[in-house]
């Protein structure tokens, strides 16, 4: 039975996963993933670590196939994410109509909380962009991952975090205490694409799959979880 590693960024979690348990059923192929930052992952291949297939960030992607670490015709986009800010479960919902409503919002947060990904260093600068870097400093914590963004906005009321929707859409089915108060505004919205593609040296199977992640169908599955 062929055995396949995927190594993927966290923000296409829920989709990945459906379509990996869908794949080895049909393919008796048995598929393990592991999520991790796009940070790590780089970090990870560039160490040497054994994968068949990756998901990851464009700019990652082109790294990859610089480095001869990637089968550059299996490769294909899988989707994009945007991203939301994150409140307690039980705060009341802020109005973020514009840039203005969510600057007012961050201002008035006891804590505003990104990750060290794509995601989270969008959100840096754009702090900075809006003038409120040094305002803001004492107040800023940057986690590891989305995961960690969500989890600490739950353990602490008052917090506002900005993070990748659709990580945020797989907290809240844990049950985690959190809610989607808006997307960031359309002016100030960061879209993160996401590619996939076989590993070199991997099996055949490998491309079957990473090609089955960037299909007309898993894009259907992918929608279903916020990334389009």
């Amino acid at each position: 039975m062929t055995t396949l590693k995927v190594l993927s960024a966290g923000a296409v979690k829920r989709g990945v996963s459906r379509i990996a348990e869908e794949f080895g059923r049909a393919t008796g192929t048995t598929v393990t993933v592991e999520f991790a930052p796009v940070p790590e992952v780089r970090k990870r291949i560039a160490a040497g670590e054994a994968a068949d297939v990756i998901i990851a960030t464009p700019a990652a992607m082109d790294e990859f196939v610089a480095q001869g670490k990637i089968i550059s015709d299996s490769r294909g986009f899988v989707g994009r994410s945007r991203m939301g800010v994150v409140i307690h479960a039980d705060e009341a919902m802020p109005a973020i109509r514009d840039t203005a409503s969510f600057t007012k919002v961050l201002r008035g947060a006891a804590a505003v909380v990104h990750n060290e990904a794509s995601s989270g260093l969008y959100a840096a600068k754009l702090v900075e962009k809006l003038g409120l870097t040094k305002e803001l400093a004492s107040r800023m914590v940057v986690v590891k991952g989305g995961a960690a963004v969500m989890e600490y906005v739950a353990a602490h009321p008052g917090a506002v975090g900005l993070a990748q929707i659709s990580e945020l859409m797989v907290l809240i089915d844990k049950g985690c205490a959190v809610k989607l108060a808006a997307p960031l505004p359309d002016d100030i919205q960061n879209m993160t694409h996401y590619d996939a593609a076989a590993v070199s040296g991997a099996p055949a199977t490998a491309i079957e799959l990473a090609r089955r992640l960037a299909s007309v169908d898993a894009k259907k599955i992918f929608a279903e979880t916020g990334i389009y």
